[in-house]
């Protein structure tokens, strides 16, 4: 049971911290409210579980093999986080019923868990500490643990999102918002950059 208590820390601590793909979801709450962000949270919840469940199942050596692969996703996160914010900055603000209010994708959260290096080394510390010799059952009960406490821990960046929408009526005050958003992923992008 200790190693148990000591996964769901260590997840919980990955999960519900700050970072780019907790933001988005933030972002999409306010914006979308929270039924549109469960996508993004659904997808951002199955994107990681599998690359843990991956790295847990070997993907790890393929990287021991080739560490320039690391270098390749954090470039391409790096890309992929001043896009977003790019595409936030210049967000008009306005919530008219003609703008969709979708939010982000299943396929757009979990590709952020594919180009976020967090997550990726979230996986490897996480492997590397619980299931290092590999053993099946262990990197199964992991990524099971860590697909609930990863879940509960984005949706609540999103449901918190969902009190910031009365504040948000307002196109001045969203494209403020926004812009906050956009500058939280830019410094994320950044701070990859000289991690």
């Amino acid at each position: 049971m200790t190693a148990l208590l000591s996964m769901a820390a260590f997840a919980l601590a990955c999960s519900i911290s700050p970072g780019p793909v907790n933001i988005v979801a933030l972002s999409a709450g306010a914006q979308h409210g929270l039924a549109a962000s469960l996508r993004h949270v659904t997808g951002a919840t199955v994107g990681f579980t599998l690359l843990l469940l991956l790295i847990g199942l070997g993907l790890h050596q393929l990287l021991a093999r080739f560490p320039d692969l690391i270098d390749v996703v954090k470039w391409a996160g790096v890309g992929f986080l001043l896009y977003m914010a790019g595409k936030l900055a210049v967000d008009n603000g306005q919530l008219s019923a003609d703008k969709p209010a979708r939010g982000p994708s299943f396929a757009h959260g979990a590709a952020m868990q594919w180009l976020n290096p967090k997550a990726w080394l979230a996986s490897l510390a996480g492997m590397g500490a619980y299931a290092a010799n590999g053993d099946g059952r262990i990197v199964w009960q992991f990524a099971a643990l860590y697909f609930v406490i990863c879940y509960l821990s984005i949706a609540s960046w999103a449901y918190a999102g969902t009190f910031l929408r009365k504040h948000l009526r307002e196109a001045k005050r969203v494209r403020v918002f926004n812009r906050v958003m956009a500058a939280l992923l830019a410094a994320s992008a950044v701070y990859l950059l000289i991690d």
